[in-house]
């Protein structure tokens, strides 16, 4: 009897550590100390547990310009968090007949070609959406980041045959957004529908996410939508919008907490909505969630997960005694997202942010995560602003270094004449970058993303910093250049200069070789 009682005591402890929620007041000073900790103008947080909204709010300002409130409506760009509804989107088309997840991807883009002629004939949908391509992170992206180039979805499907992998084809995890910019595609070709149409009238009409669009120049009433913010030279500035309407299937959608916790409903409840539809087949949807391309689970992982890896479209790992967790997150120039759900607990997570630091949602969900999964206050603000704050100082000490010796090398006697340097250089899929002098500075520009122009500025006697003038790029990168016989420069290759540049500056992929 004592033994039985022991267990049943046992039992209604566990149950209470896992159903336990996070008090509000103390939810409210987390995220307010988050905003302050991580200089983040404005958030916004939903919990969904047990069949409802439990937590709904918004904090800060939604635009240091305007000073308006950041509220639970205020409208988001959730980025990459779109892929989910694109790899649904596909599911859909496989329930109706008209594709298969392992079809080659030239059945239905007969145009589509890659780097290796083996791996185009093998390339299928699931190939395109599990981000084990072959090529590197981020690979191509600069065809649609930043926002302000030509390239065209045409383009995309035209110029990923330039790209050279860096591992065998789906031996290793490497994310790729144009990948997913060519699913769109493919459901275009299958469906008869834009992305866009399909996911709003297909998707988001009969879930109910009736605030939502597919991309941000569908939003037709901006009256309570974020400005983007980043840190520029050490300060957070208000900056422009900035996502191309090219990349929508991999990151166009613009949402808010309210019908991203719809959405979470949606899918937690088997992918039925509130009036009994049921938009895709069970058994296809339980594939979304299965694990196609493995990552590593990190020693001493946090929440003792035994696997982690992608499936169609999200992440999915394990976490404290089992539980299965799905979720994605998302980034755009001035803005980071997260949407987490863990199914058997019915609880849904969503953190959307106005600047561009991934430390603040993982502050805001790790700590209402745990409360649920019954762990202690294991301090994420503390910890993770601390690991922040040397970061961004790591950071800024690599800058600084470099420009410390750029000052040195001005008029530097030993540097190349200028008529071996200026010129165009072109690559394959990027096209042509000029450089040019006016008698006292070299320029660089990109004739395709004219938005990327800036200064260029001497290293040493083969090396040249491009400082871009949009200072809210924080992409500023080294150009290597190589010189034949006679001193003049015939090609030129591009690398970072800090680890904080964004992946989707994927300039060290560009094989400039110049032509005039």
């Amino acid at each position: 009897m004592i033994l039985k009682r022991l267990l049943v005591s046992v039992l209604v402890l566990n149950s209470i550590s896992l159903t336990a929620q996070i008090e509000e007041s103390k939810l409210d000073k987390l995220i307010q100390e988050t905003l302050s900790t991580y200089e983040v103008p404005g958030i916004s947080v939903g919990i969904y547990k047990d069949g409802k909204e439990v937590y709904a709010k918004g904090y800060g300002v939604r635009s240091l310009t305007t000073g308006k409130d950041m509220n639970s409506e205020t409208l988001v760009g959730v980025a990459s968090n779109s892929k989910g509804f694109t790899c649904f989107a596909l599911a859909m088309m496989v329930d109706a007949g008209k594709l298969n997840w392992d079809d080659p991807v030239r059945k239905y883009i007969p145009e589509f070609q890659l780097h290796d002629p083996w791996v185009t004939e093998h390339f299928t949908v699931r190939d395109l959406v599990t981000h084990r391509s072959g090529m590197g992170l981020g690979a191509g992206d600069l065809m649609f980041f930043p926002e302000g180039n030509d390239f065209t979805v045409k383009d995309v499907i035209n110029n990923v045959k330039y790209l050279e992998p860096e591992t065998s084809f789906r031996s290793k995890f490497a994310y790729n957004n144009n990948m997913f910019i060519i699913a769109g595609e493919v459901l275009k070709r299958v469906s008869g529908l834009s992305w866009e149409d399909f996911i709003e009238t297909k998707i988001m009409k009969p879930v109910g996410m009736l605030n939502s669009k597919a991309s941000y120049n569908r939003v037709t009433d901006k009256s309570n939508i974020i400005d983007a913010h980043t840190r520029a030279e050490g300060k957070v500035i208000q900056i422009p919008h900035d996502w191309s309407e090219t990349a929508n299937a991999a990151g166009g959608i613009v949402s808010n907490v309210h019908d991203m916790m719809t959405w979470a409903k949606f899918l937690m409840n088997d992918a039925v909505t509130e009036n009994g539809e049921r938009l895709l087949d069970a058994q296809l949807f339980h594939e979304l969630w299965q694990l196609q391309t493995p990552l590593t689970v990190r020693s001493g992982d946090w929440y003792n997960s035994n696997f982690r890896g992608y499936g169609l479209g999200w992440f999915v790992t394990d976490v404290k005694g089992g539980h299965k967790q799905v979720y994605h997150t998302g980034g755009l120039l001035g803005t980071v997202t997260q949407f987490t759900m863990i199914p058997d607990l019915d609880l849904a997570i969503v953190v959307l942010t106005n600047q561009m630091n991934g430390s603040a949602f993982n502050t805001i969900t790790n700590t209402i995560k745990d409360t649920y999964l019954g762990y202690e206050d294991r301090g994420w603000l503390k910890m993770l602003g601390e690991r922040n704050a040397d970061y961004l100082k790591y950071n800024d000490s690599i800058k600084a270094a470099v420009y410390s010796k750029t000052e040195k090398m001005k008029g530097n006697t030993t540097l190349p004449k200028s008529e071996n340097i200026v010129g165009t250089y072109t690559d394959d899929w990027f096209g042509d970058i000029m450089i040019s002098y006016d008698g006292n500075n070299y320029n660089i520009k990109s004739k395709r993303s004219p938005v990327l122009f800036g200064e260029l500025l001497p290293y040493n006697t083969t090396t040249y910093v491009a400082k871009w003038n949009n200072r809210s790029y924080d992409a500023d990168v080294f150009v290597q250049f190589t010189f034949n016989e006679k001193g003049e420069a015939v090609s030129a290759s591009m690398k970072y200069i800090a680890p904080i540049t964004d992946f989707s500056f994927d300039f060290h992929d560009l094989e400039l070789v110049k032509t005039n």
